[in-house]
């Protein structure tokens, strides 16, 4: 009997991506582009919180986004509108997540994408599929909205693990929902003890203000 062989083709293709998503990393810290992946659920407040942070930090930094999404270019007309900033729609045929080649992809369509310092990439909507891929980023950003509950962290906890900083939207309805602010930051460093969290509401813009902030000392630290 000939002998059966066994393929791992997830960790096939994870470790292929890994190995692209260094390579885009590297390239671009040599052309000193910040490439920053922002990761949540649908109806978290991505899109506002991205508005809010990019009009902060427009006149320091050239500033590129990404909007990735399985249909329609809704996000890239909001985010144009709302900021002026150069965005493009990334359009993922159905799969639920960018990868390396994918945000290359994007990225490469910006003419002279060199000249931006910071290229945000708003990535599929969904708190499982976009932490499996590396998308070349260097930081990862995830939104938890209240409504959502305090629990997600222990439900999903690989976006949790993966991501640098968290962003708890929406605060401005606490009152409303059975959130527990305390344990979801207890939830969210029991499974990234490193991870820094920010509260912050997107449609008042209370603390964004901190959060723009901690994205520039990200971004000159990088460049040190």
């Amino acid at each position: 009997m000939n002998e059966i062989r066994i393929i791992e083709v997830k960790q096939s293709v994870f470790a292929a991506n890994d190995k692209r998503a260094n390579e885009l990393r590297q390239e671009l810290k040599e052309k000193k582009v910040f490439l920053l992946n922002v990761m949540s659920s649908p109806g978290s407040g991505k899109t506002t919180t991205l508005s809010g942070i990019i009009n902060l930090l427009k006149e320091k930094y050239k500033i590129a986004v990404m909007e990735a999404d399985i249909d329609s270019d809704v996000d890239a007309r909001t985010i144009s509108k709302n900021t002026g900033v150069d965005a493009i729609q990334l359009h993922t045929g159905g799969m639920c997540h960018l990868d390396a080649d994918m945000t290359r992809q994007g990225i490469e369509s910006f003419e002279n994408y060199s000249d931006y310092d910071l290229i945000i990439l708003e990535n599929v909507g969904n708190l499982v599929c976009p932490a499996e891929f590396d998308t070349g980023s260097v930081a990862n950003m995830c939104i938890l909205s209240v409504p959502e509950g305090d629990d997600k962290p222990l439900k999903y906890p690989l976006m949790f693990e993966v991501s640098n900083f968290v962003l708890i939207n929406k605060i401005d309805v606490l009152d409303y929902f059975d959130f527990d602010m305390d344990k979801c930051k207890e939830n969210i460093r029991y499974r990234n003890p490193m991870a820094d969290v920010f509260e912050i509401c997107a449609k008042t813009g209370q603390g964004i203000d901190t959060v723009a902030e901690y994205i520039v000392n990200k971004i000159e630290d990088w460049r040190k």
